[in-house]
């Protein structure tokens, strides 16, 4: 499916601390995966929170001193309900500094100055930090290490932090969001070449996106048959290289039990390596 030419575009208006953002990649690599090139996904950033001592959300009960304790409490019940891991910890190993996700939001900036497709990896690493691995990803030598390991160009990344350039396109997507008032994350558009759109908020399941999509260009978009083999559950994980269960669950369509088997198997075979929240392929 490398060949195909794309056929709709999914914009996703994101910010990395998101926790239904990040429950959402599971779902994303299911289109990459079932779609292959014929859908391309790209990301806006939103700004989720300029200052979390100025924060306030009703709707999720987050906002005041205590403002750590409910972050942290949000963001166990939306595991609990997308299925990622996260570690709400890192929550509480922050609390007595200031507060804000937008440096996050700017260091994804600054990577696509250098690569689109490496940026977009690096905002993997930084949804993996910040979510499961007590990452404080709003810190710029954090951000530094994490664009190095996914081989962007540690000094031309910060740089482009330092000199402002990056946080000038982050205020460009901020300044998109406001025009198409967009202040929830995930929010995604869908678009066909022909400038049909479709708008979702929130997280959604992958039939939903399949609506849109057939809305759009009915039934021009072929999907791919994924089998749920141990040898393509193995090729999936390399082709990533670290992935959550639950995303092992949702591309094959399998119930968690059945996933975990196929892993347990799979590392019992030596072909991955498991850590306390991840998969990966045993050649890293």
């Amino acid at each position: 499916m490398q060949n195909e030419k794309a056929i709709i575009e999914v914009i996703e208006y994101t910010d990395p601390y998101c926790t239904w953002c990040w429950g959402s990649e599971p779902i994303l690599r299911k289109i990459k995966e079932t779609y292959g090139n014929q859908v391309k996904v790209n990301f806006k950033m939103g700004g989720l929170v300029a200052d979390i001592k100025q924060f306030n959300d009703p709707a999720n009960q987050i906002g005041g001193i205590n403002w750590y304790k409910q972050v942290a409490a949000h963001w166990i019940d939306a595991s609990n309900r997308h299925g990622m891991p996260v570690d709400g910890q890192v929550f509480y190993d922050l609390k007595d500094e200031g507060f804000s996700t937008y440096p996050a939001n700017i260091a994804y900036k600054s990577a696509e100055f250098q690569d689109k497709k490496l940026a977009k990896i690096f905002l993997r690493r930084m949804r993996e930090g910040a979510a499961a691995e007590r990452k404080m990803i709003h810190r710029l030598e954090v951000q530094a290490k994490l664009a190095e390991e996914v081989g962007l160009k540690k000094d031309q990344f910060i740089e482009d932090i330092k000199n402002g350039r990056a946080e000038k396109e982050f205020l460009k997507d901020l300044k998109e969001c406001r025009s198409k008032g967009i202040t929830g994350f995930p929010t995604f558009l869908i678009k066909s070449p022909d400038g049909k759109e479709v708008i979702l908020h929130g997280y959604q399941n992958f039939e939903r996106f399949e609506q849109a999509f057939h809305t759009l260009k009915g039934d021009d978009l072929k999907p791919r048959q994924i089998v749920a083999s141990e040898n393509n559950i193995l090729e999936f994980i390399k082709k990533y290289q670290r992935a959550a269960p639950k995303e092992v669950s949702e591309v094959f369509d399998l119930t968690m039990e059945s996933a975990m088997e196929q892993l347990t198997s799979l590392r019992e075979k030596g072909s991955i390596k498991e850590t306390r929240l991840f998969v990966t392929d045993d050649e890293k």
